[in-house]
């Protein structure tokens, strides 16, 4: 089974592979499992749909030692158009793997002689941009986990269809496809990402240098990222690096703040919905995955999506088939990166059940978590220097010279907590760079002041209440309670920084509450964030 196949075969009945029962698995976008699926469900018009021509030029190489199976997948891939190599045993595989160059390499995680786990390590050793997909006949989440974070980009776990074959190598050949465009691109100059300059992440700390290492690394790869910290130190950042220096950074990176969008339209906003679907949906709409197909996902604060919502994304990262809301077929198959972020510890969110266990463990592949910067005061200094420049250039002419920072000045911005982190300082830096005159010399006592007493102070003038002479009583307790209600969703937004799950907590109310009061107020949660900035 070592050959290279010439011949083109019979497609393989779309039953299970990996199992000898002759029983059949319905495919993701059927309505039973004879029925094949319509043109409009899976065929012509789904955004992986690649040509003959595409296929053709990818490499692909088989690896099982059972001999039934290894013929039956090449058999599939075959009739798909792929040039495909099979082998039976790991030694030959290996010496293939040395020798040849694969785009797509497909194999056993359990085989006799060599293991799959050692085969996956040389693979990716010898041919660091090839798309390893394993396949396991024992399915744990962590056996699965290792071999991800090894640098598998996907696994299928036995028995699996024909169509779960077709569908997982028609999303690896777009990633392969993609990749090659993007290095296309960046050799020939016209990626703007590149021409333009990249994104730049600043900082000379040892655990910064850490994130920034791993993150370099994980970029190559198509894993999933968690990437945990405190608001403010820049996760959104580091996610946009993870994809600039990606395989995919010709496409999309397309990011949603799943605490910003109320619980009712998430679900819409992710997936798409179908004209009808509910009130208001007038028109077909496709979702924030469709959206981001061929590119990356940014899931910011993941942990406050709805139970179903998080079910519904499972189901995607797991088989790339997306159904709007609303649809009884699958409208789309897409090939999406997936970086989850959150400032919570995901931990205490899988315990308190607001995160699925499963969803938590499919998304952390790779975790990374970023330090307060409290914690890297070596970075202040690198960034004081940066958000000067930055903002004198923004808020003053450019032939006029640029103030600096006394060394008393940046040690007292040292010494503080930053509970805001890189945006607080950034914001403090900006107030004291707006107030200062060309070139002088910015001291401690030109930095704008958010000690304890005043952050109080703030607070009370913020929940003060109106003057109330002339009214009669119900009239003033209306427009006193209007007032207050109005104020305190003001401060507690902006406290939480639109997280409406923290929100709720410093409240002491649920979500659907504050959501009734905005509606009450018919206040919109992005203006009281600007009006309080």
């Amino acid at each position: 089974m070592g050959r290279q196949r010439e011949r083109r075969s019979t497609p393989a009945k779309d039953g299970a592979l990996g199992k000898y029962d002759g029983g059949t698995a319905p495919h993701p976008g059927r309505r039973d499992g004879n029925e094949p699926p319509e043109e409009s469900e899976v065929g012509g018009t789904t955004p992986l749909t690649l040509t003959r021509k595409q296929k053709s030029s990818i490499r692909v190489l088989v690896v099982d030692d059972e001999a039934s199976l290894l013929e039956s997948l090449a058999s599939v891939l075959e009739h798909e158009g792929y040039k495909v190599t099979a082998c039976s045993r790991g030694v030959e595989a290996e010496e293939r793997v040395r020798q040849g160059t694969y785009d797509i390499i497909l194999l056993d995680l359990y085989m006799t002689g060599v293991p799959g786990t050692a085969l996956l390590e040389k693979a990716l050793e010898v041919r660091p941009d090839a798309v390893v997909l394993v396949i396991t006949g024992k399915p744990s989440v962590e056996s699965s986990i290792e071999a991800l974070r090894m640098g598998a980009w996907d696994y299928l776990p036995k028995p699996f269809s024909a169509t779960h074959l077709q569908i997982i190598l028609g999303r690896a050949a777009h990633t392969v496809l993609v990749s090659r465009d993007t290095q296309r691109l960046q050799e020939e100059g016209e990626d703007r990402h590149w021409s333009i300059g990249t994104v730049r992440l600043l900082g000379e700390s040892p655990s910064f240098h850490r994130v920034m290492e791993l993150a370099r690394k994980v970029a190559r790869t198509d894993a999933a990222v968690f990437i945990t910290g405190e608001s403010g130190t820049g996760k959104e950042m580091v996610a946009q690096f993870i994809h600039e220096h990606s395989r995919r950074s010709s496409r999309e990176l397309v990011a949603v703040n799943c605490a910003a969008i109320p619980e009712s339209l998430l679900e819409s906003e992710m997936f798409g919905h179908v004209q009808g679907a509910f009130t208001g949906a007038v028109r077909e709409k496709p979702g924030l995955m469709e959206e981001a197909n061929g590119g990356t996902l940014l899931l910011d604060e993941l942990a406050e999506m709805s139970m179903s919502t998080q079910a519904k994304l499972l189901r995607v990262i797991q088989d790339g088939v997306v159904r709007r809301v609303g649809s009884t077929k699958t409208d789309a198959v897409v090939n999406v990166r997936f970086i989850a972020a959150t400032n919570r510890d995901p931990g205490e969110a899988v315990r308190d059940g607001s995160l699925r266990e499963d969803l938590y463990y499919r998304l952390r592949v790779v975790p990374i978590h970023i330090p307060p910067l409290r914690e890297r005061p070596e970075d202040i200094e690198v960034l004081i220097r940066h958000f000067l420049q930055h903002y004198w250039s923004h808020h003053h002419e450019s032939r006029l010279p640029a103030p600096a920072f006394s060394s008393e000045a940046i040690r007292e911005l040292q010494q503080r907590p930053w509970k805001g982190n890189v945006r607080e300082l950034e914001n403090v830096i900006e107030h004291a760079v707006v107030m200062a005159e060309p070139g002088q010399e910015i001291g401690p006592e030109a930095l704008p002041s958010f000690d304890d007493d005043e952050i109080e102070s703030v607070r009370a003038a913020t929940l003060a209440l109106p003057h109330l002479a002339g009214e009669d009583y119900h009239s003033a307790r209306d427009r006193v309670l209007t007032d207050f209600e109005r104020r305190y969703l003001t401060w507690v937004l902006q406290e939480a920084e639109g997280n409406m799950s923290e929100a709720a907590r410093i409240a002491g109310v649920d979500r659907t509450t504050l959501y009734r009061l905005l509606d009450k107020h018919n206040l919109e949660k992005s203006n009281l964030l600007a009006a309080g900035r």
